[in-house]
């Protein structure tokens, strides 16, 4: 073991790279981050054909879109440790082939029961693509000034991929039919994996991470019971026999959790960071943008589709707004942050996210069209703003040091807030019924409110601590 030493410690020097490469390299990396943030959304809008075609409710096609974003949320960090310690290149290109396989099994799923497991292997292998990919590009690209350049570019590739996911995927449904919101992956897959032997060269953290398995055990039951005792619970009752045992577990696991990282002298998420209001507030305004983003995106699917009588196609399309609002302000958004710092855009987050929700309030079957365009750019206007204050937010009050970790559990709690949203969203759509399904969303919509309520209250904070 101990000559496995020198050996680690002659990939810490970033390699020298002709200008070329390195922009190669970003765009293998990007292409790779395209598929993890595409695939968060574009499942949301095929979730009724995905229901028609394997006979199953609302409840189950919650499920094909969480187990995804359960296991990003629960292995981001601990794959950001593996790629530290046995090669980023080796870790990313791990991720691609599992990312692959599991998006063909996808498409293949004869049952609700296989398409959700090969959802979570999909998750597993997007944890290894997202926090992986970003250390190959810093690490490829060592003038700061050009690294802060293609981390804009990565910042908005990966925002735009969420943004288009509705888009794209009603676009594959109405033409070739949900499967083909898997097959997609593949040659995409194929291509990165042929590139990055190629283009991308392989590195090393500076010093190896401790894996921390109790610690990813526990975190991984905590993030899964919570989020399926908000799926089951409408189902199976709030007080019934089988609830009050997954609260049970629910708690023990997350008291055991804290009980574990506060004894690890290399924990999976140090909680002595939470001792920072400013790190605390970022990570909820975090989970809050996603909890809001996607009770908009599974709310629009069902309302549109179910009670509207719109296409996948035209579901897809009528986001277009969200997505136009999201892709034009999140640059914005970074150069603001740049120079007047986080606290003008996270406000404009907040107050533009709160304007859409209140627009959709008062929802009913007949709204006017004009006012869910609106409602959707608003949103998505909102969403574009945040992501660049919130990990500035976050990073602002720690040492430089610490940055790298702050950025990893911001990214941990954007995903938790995703499982959340599509978990209180497909509640409030599975109880009710289609003509109903408007008057049923009211609640969601005052939750995306105060989500953007809770990023105002973040950025008063961040302007406090100034």
């Amino acid at each position: 073991m101990t000559a496995a030493t020198p050996t680690t410690t002659t990939h810490l020097a970033p390699p020298v790279l002709s200008a070329g490469r390195r922009w190669t390299v970003l765009a293998v990396c990007c292409l790779s981050m395209f598929l993890v943030g595409l695939d968060t959304t574009i499942v949301n809008v095929g979730l009724p054909a995905i229901g028609r075609g394997l006979d199953v409710g609302t409840r189950s096609l919650e499920w094909t879109v969480d187990a995804y974003t359960i296991a990003l949320a629960g292995w981001l960090i601990s794959s950001g440790a593996l790629a530290d310690r046995f090669g980023r290149r080796r870790v990313f290109q791990s991720g691609l082939m599992v990312f692959g396989t599991a998006s063909l099994v996808c498409a293949m799923a004869p049952s609700v029961g296989a398409l959700v497991a090969a959802r979570a292997a999909q998750g597993l292998g997007a944890s290894m693509l997202s926090p992986v990919a970003l250390a190959i590009v810093v690490n490829a690209m060592p003038d700061p000034r050009e690294r802060a350049q293609a981390i804009g570019i990565w910042a908005s590739v990966f925002g735009l991929s969420m943004a288009v996911g509705p888009i794209t995927g009603g676009a594959l449904v109405a033409g070739l039919g949900w499967r083909a919101l898997f097959w997609i992956n593949a040659p995409v897959v194929a291509a990165a994996l042929v590139l990055t032997p190629v283009f991308v060269p392989e590195s090393r953290g500076p010093r190896a991470r401790r894996l921390d398995i109790p610690g990813q055990a526990l975190l991984t039951v905590v993030i899964g019971v919570w989020v399926g005792v908000l799926i089951e619970g409408p189902h199976v009752g709030w007080t019934s026999p089988a609830a009050l045992a997954a609260y049970a577990v629910a708690v023990v696991a997350t008291v055991g959790f804290v009980w574990v990282e506060g004894r690890r002298h290399e924990p999976l998420i140090d909680l002595h960071l939470f001792r920072s209001p400013l790190f605390s507030g970022a990570v909820l305004g975090a989970v809050a943008v996603f909890v809001a983003l996607n009770v908009t995106l599974l709310l629009n699917t069902f309302y549109l589709q179910h009670n509207r009588g719109f296409t996948p196609l035209a579901a897809g399309v009528a986001t277009l707004p969200m997505a136009v609002g999201a892709t034009v302000c999140a640059p914005l958004s970074g150069r603001l942050v740049g120079r007047v710092g986080p606290r003008l855009p996270l406000a404009l987050a907040g107050g533009s996210t709160m304007a859409g929700a209140l627009c959709l309030v008062g929802l009913d079957g007949h709204t006017d069209i004009s006012l869910l365009l609106l409602a959707y750019l608003l949103i998505g206007v909102g969403v574009g703003f945040a992501n660049a204050p919130i990990t500035n937010t976050a990073v602002s009050g720690l040492p430089a040091a610490r940055a790298g970790v702050a950025g990893a559990i911001t990214s941990t709690a954007r995903q938790v807030g995703s499982a959340i949203g599509i978990a209180l969203a497909g509640g409030l759509a599975a109880n009710s019924t289609p003509a109903g399904l408007a008057h049923a969303s009211r609640p969601g919509w005052i939750l995306v409110a105060c989500c953007g309520l809770l990023l105002v209250l973040v950025a008063r904070a961040a302007e406090s601590k100034k």
